[in-house]
């Protein structure tokens, strides 16, 4: 069996095909190489253009899943984001001193808040979302209407199946 680091062969998750695909590990390398590239530009790309109004990379995905969402937990925000519910109070609570989003009272259970965007919050992620979309639009105008459709199929799929091995119970290094 080809051994790909990171996987977690046994433990409920897909295993790596067995080696009469040699090439797997040498996709996989690529993807890997491929991916970090593109996150690494992404990231700076995110940051130049988020924090130019005032908000942290973390806050603006958080205000995103907020407005997109129409409103929802700070559990319910920590797992979309991928972070520990203490690490998602903090943006929260930063968002809010920026009046950007806000407390209600859950509609189906009185005991429960869910995070809301307040109208200056759903404003400035619009405005930050169209200078994004904007520059996405002139990179895609490049690419055929077909590759930009197979481009977007092909990263929900990858995306899909890298949260499904997203381990969210906390600490990354463990004992395999």
């Amino acid at each position: 069996m080809i051994e790909i680091p990171g996987t977690l062969a046994g433990q409920g998750r897909a295993a790596p095909r067995d080696d009469t695909d040699e090439t797997l590990r040498a996709d996989a390398e690529a993807l890997h190489r491929a991916l970090g590239d593109l996150i690494r530009v992404y990231q700076f790309r995110d940051r130049d253009r988020i924090c130019c109004h005032g908000l942290s990379v973390s806050q603006c995905y958080a205000l995103e899943s907020v407005v997109r969402s129409g409103g929802l937990g700070v559990n319910d925000l920590a797992g979309e984001l991928f972070l520990d519910k203490s690490t998602v109070s903090r943006v929260v609570k930063g968002l809010e001193e920026k009046g950007l989003v806000g407390r209600r009272t859950h509609p189906e259970d009185g005991r429960a808040v869910i995070l809301v965007a307040t109208a200056q919050g759903e404003r400035l992620y619009a405005r930050i979302e169209g200078e994004i979309l904007e520059q996405e639009a002139e990179i895609l105008a490049e690419m055929s209407p077909e590759a930009r459709r197979g481009l977007t199929r092909a990263l929900r799929s990858l995306g899909r199946a890298a949260a499904a091995r997203v381990d969210t119970s906390g600490g990354c290094c463990r004992s395999r």
